[in-house]
C-alpha cells in the first residue's frame, strides 16, 4: 500500500502543474492559429491577384474566400480521425501530428507556383494544401482544450481551459503583424512578386518551437486514469454522437455566433474596408492587430469570470453583445476613420467574442464524459465552422456585392448568427460543476 502511494506521489511530482500545461497548450494553438489565419489575411488581401487573376476583383475575392472556407470543410474529418485517436491513446500523441500537419502544409503555400506560371494548377495546389490545413486545425482544438481542462483544478477550468483560446488571438496578431511588416517595407510590387512567401515559410521555425514545447508534457490525468483501467470505448465517435446527440448539437448552436462573428471581423472587414470604402490597407490591418491583442486580456478574463459565475451566463451576455455590434460596425467604418473602425474592431473582437471564446472550451469539455470527450467537443465545434466560420465571409461578401452601398443585409445575418448561439446556450445545461465521466 505504501509502495502505490509512494509512487503516485513520484508521478504528480513529474507531472507538469496545470499552469505549465495550460502555457504549453497555448503556445502550440498560437502557432495553428498562425498558419490558419495567415491564409485568411492573405485571401482577403493578394490571393484574389496571385490565383484568380481572370476574375473581377471582388468575384476573384469571393473565390480567394471559397479556398479558405476549404480548410473548414475539412475539420469536421480531423476532427473525427483525431478525436477518435485521442480518446483511444491520448490527448497528447495528437498534439504532435496536427501541429506537423499545419506546419508542413503552410510552409508549402509559401512555395506555391501561382496562376502566371501553372495556370489553375495554382488554384489546386494552394486548396490541397487548405484542406491539409483543416484536417489539421480539426484535430488540434480538442485535443489541446482537454489538455488544459482535465489538468486543471475543479475551480479554475474556465480560467485555464480559455489558455489554449488565446492561440486564436495572438495567432491573429502573429500572422497580421508579420503580413504588416512585410508588406510595409516592401513594395506592392515586391511583396506580390515574393514578399507574400516569407510569412508562410517562417511558419517552419515556430513548428519546431511548438514540437519542443509539447514534448515536455504529461498526458492528461483524466485520460490517463480511463487508460490505466483499461475503459476506453471501442469507437468513441460513435459512442459520443448515442450517448450526447443534444449536446454535440447544442455546442454547434453554440458557435455561430462566436465563429461566424469572428471571421467577419478578422477576414471580410478587410476586403470591405479596402475593397468598397478604399481605405489602406496598413489602416485596417492594424484595427485587428489591436484588437486581438487586446483579447489576448479578455478571454482568460471572461474564462475566470466563468469559473465564479457560471459558463452560461457570460457567453449569453457575448452573443448579446455581438449582435448590437452588427450596426455600428458599418457605421463607424463606413465614416473611412481608421480610428473609428478601430473601434468597432475592437469592441467586437475583444469583448462580444472574447466574452464567448473565454468560457467555450470548458463550457464545450464540460458537456462530455472523459471517454467520449475528445470526439465529442471536436464534432460540435468543428462541424459548426463549416456553416458558420466558413461561409460567413463568403455570404458577408455576396451581400455586400448584391446590395451594394447597403450594409444592412450583412448586420441582419450577423443578428441571425447572434440568435442561433442565444437559444443554443439557453436550452444548454449549465456545466461549471463539471459532470460525470
Amino acid at each position: 500500500m505504501n509502495d502505490r502511494r509512494g509512487m503516485s506521489i513520484a508521478l504528480e511530482a513529474g507531472r507538469p502543474s496545470h499552469v505549465k500545461v495550460a502555457t504549453a497548450s497555448l503556445i502550440g494553438t498560437a502557432i495553428e492559429w498562425y498558419d490558419f489565419f495567415l491564409y485568411g489575411t492573405a485571401a482577403a488581401l493578394i490571393f484574389n491577384k496571385l490565383f484568380f487573376p481572370t476574375f473581377d476583383p471582388i468575384v476573384g475575392t469571393l473565390l480567394a474566400f471559397a479556398t479558405f472556407a476549404l480548410g473548414f470543410v475539412a475539420r469536421p474529418l480531423g476532427g473525427i480521425v483525431f478525436g477518435h485517436f485521442g480518446d483511444r491513446i491520448g490527448r497528447k500523441t495528437m498534439l504532435y501530428l496536427t501541429l506537423l500537419m499545419m506546419g508542413v502544409a503552410t510552409a508549402i503555400i509559401g512555395l506555391l507556383p501561382t496562376y502566371r506560371t501553372v495556370g489553375t494548377w495554382a488554384a489546386v495546389l494552394l486548396i490541397a494544401c487548405r484542406l491539409i490545413q483543416g484536417f489539421g486545425l480539426g484535430g488540434e482544438w480538442g485535443g489541446a482544450v482537454l489538455m488544459a481542462v482535465e489538468h486543471a483544478p475543479s475551480d479554475r477550468k474556465g480560467f485555464c481551459g480559455s489558455w489554449p483560446q488565446l492561440g486564436a488571438p495572438i495567432g491573429l496578431v502573429m500572422g497580421t503583424l508579420v503580413f504588416s511588416i512585410f508588406s510595409a517595407i516592401m513594395s506592392d510590387a515586391q511583396f506580390i512578386a515574393w514578399g507574400w512567401r516569407l510569412p508562410f515559410l517562417f511558419s517552419i521555425v515556430l513548428v519546431i518551437v511548438g514540437l519542443w514545447v509539447r514534448f515536455t508534457l504529461a498526458e492528461s490525468p483524466e485520460f490517463q486514469k480511463i487508460k490505466d483501467t483499461k475503459q476506453q470505448v471501442r469507437m468513441p465517435i460513435i459512442d459520443a454522437i448515442r450517448m450526447h446527440p443534444k449536446n454535440i448539437l447544442l455546442a454547434m448552436g453554440a458557435r455561430f455566433a462566436e465563429n461566424g462573428f469572428f471571421y467577419i471581423y478578422a477576414t471580410f472587414v478587410l476586403a470591405y474596408a479596402t475593397q468598397v470604402l478604399g481605405m489602406k490597407k496598413q489602416d485596417i490591418l492594424t484595427g485587428v492587430l489591436i484588437a486581438a491583442f487586446l483579447e489576448s486580456f479578455t478571454i482568460p478574463a471572461f474564462g475566470a469570470l466563468s469559473d465564479k459565475l457560471g459558463r452560461r451566463p457570460v457567453y449569453i451576455f457575448g452573443a448579446i453583445f455581438s449582435a448590437i455590434m452588427s450596426f455600428p460596425l458599418f457605421l463607424l467604418l463606413g465614416t473611412k476613420n481608421p480610428q473609428l473602425g478601430w473601434i468597432a474592431i475592437v469592441l467586437g473582437l475583444a469583448v462580444g467574442h472574447a466574452a464567448m471564446y473565454g468560457p467555450q472550451a470548458s463550457f464545450f469539455a464540460e458537456l462530455f464524459g472523459t471517454k467520449v470527450r475528445y470526439s465529442g467537443v471536436s464534432l460540435g465545434y468543428n462541424l459548426a465552422s463549416i456553416f458558420a466560420g466558413a461561409l460567413s465571409p463568403i455570404i458577408a461578401t455576396w451581400l455586400m456585392t448584391a446590395y451594394k452601398p447597403q450594409t444592412w443585409p450583412i448586420s441582419v445575418y450577423m443578428i441571425i448568427l447572434a440568435l442561433i448561439t442565444l437559444v443554443s446556450v439557453y436550452f444548454a445545461s449549465e456545466t461549471r460543476k463539471g459532470v460525470e465521466t
